[in-house]
């Protein structure tokens, strides 16, 4: 059995072994070997790092693996990986978690519809996907009116200037994600949203899953001529500035949203004028004159929002197995109906004042 995993920024990690069930269930790891494309000293540690996954039982925790093997690596010096990774890696291989090529994705663009609608679908796609109605997904949104769509946790009235939101006809919407407050006009960012089993960050802490799920996205910027990198916790960044920043929510049943909005080209003076905390963010990059507009993408690539959207959609369907997919009627009916019952309601969106 085999498992890998490419550590975001860093290198391959690969654990083959197997499961000896002599002792009976869960049965314990034998013949175990670890490798990779990492740099590793001493050359001994590559053998202890094997021995000590050798007699784990088959059912161990990716903690317990990587204390396992973080004691093999005591004293060592390792560029590229850590423990964490190879238990990763090995509970892939014992099929506990599993890898983007285990996945065939769906890829939908959906129409210009409401930023409520938007936030909506998020919850309906993911509970869908949890409860085994839906495969893996990519969605691209398009929406038809501006919003202030602020995260899960953050505060309606410190957040949000409630006089710059009603002068600009912005609607203030909370979603079911963490994170910062993002301004939306028709256009002027681009925004996607991942549906994945959580067997897919099986063992990855949230700060790795951010650029572990990014890590498409880096790579379909660098083919744009974009030198991005990701940007712990959660922002996706050239040396011109922040281009993205990405939330996600873990569900009960299993499943994991992680999306992210792309600065296109965006008027600074009215994210200013709706969101107080963008204030504070552009005072500190030195953005207080009018007219000042944040659009890295545009102004990086010089392609138009449509170009930038196809060439990232041609990025993902090039890295892993997809095919075209749509969102159902009865998930529309079912995301109009969190519009009216939660999304919509004043309850929901000041639920944090």
């Amino acid at each position: 059995m085999r498992g890998e995993f490419k550590v975001p920024l860093g290198k391959l990690v690969r654990v083959e072994t197997e499961v000896d069930d002599a002792a009976g269930p869960p049965g314990r790891l034998t013949g175990t070997r670890v490798s990779g494309d990492f740099f590793l000293e001493p050359d001994e540690a590559l053998e202890a790092m094997s021995a000590a996954l050798d007699g784990m039982p088959a059912d161990a925790s990716k903690a317990q693996l990587a204390e396992a093997v973080r004691g093999a690596l005591d004293g060592a010096t390792a560029v590229g990986f850590d423990a964490d990774a190879v238990a990763v890696a090995a509970r892939r291989a014992l099929g506990h978690a599993t890898a983007w090529e285990d996945h065939e994705f769906q890829v939908i663009r959906t129409p210009a519809v409401s930023p409520l609608l938007n936030v909506a679908l998020d919850q309906v796609l993911t509970e869908e996907l949890g409860a085994g109605r839906r495969a893996p997904t990519l969605r691209f949104w398009e929406w038809d009116e501006s919003a202030v769509i602020i995260g899960s946790f953050q505060s309606l009235r410190n957040e949000v200037d409630a006089d710059g939101a009603a002068r600009h006809g912005a609607r203030v919407i909370r979603r079911i994600s963490g994170g910062g407050a993002m301004f939306m006009e028709p256009g002027n960012t681009i925004s996607y949203s991942l549906y994945v089993p959580g067997s897919l960050v099986d063992g990855l802490s949230f700060e790795r899953s951010y650029a572990f799920l990014d890590d498409w996205v880096i790579g379909a910027l660098h083919g744009l001529g974009i030198d991005a990198s990701y940007v712990p916790l959660n922002d996706i960044a050239s040396p011109a500035g922040k281009i993205a920043g990405a939330a996600q929510k873990r569900l009960a049943g299993g499943a994991v949203l992680h999306h992210a909005t792309m600065a296109y080209d965006m008027d600074a003076d009215k994210m200013t004028d709706v969101l107080r905390i963008g204030r504070e963010k552009l005072s500190d990059k030195g953005t207080r004159s009018a007219n000042k507009r944040v659009d890295p993408l545009r102004s990086q690539t010089g392609l138009s929002r449509a170009e930038v959207i196809d060439a990232l959609e041609a990025s993902f369907r090039a890295r892993y197995r997809t095919v075209p997919g749509e969102i159902t009627p009865d998930e529309w009916a079912l995301a109009q109906a969190l519009v009216e019952s939660k999304f919509g309601t004043p309850e929901w969106t000041a639920r944090v004042p």
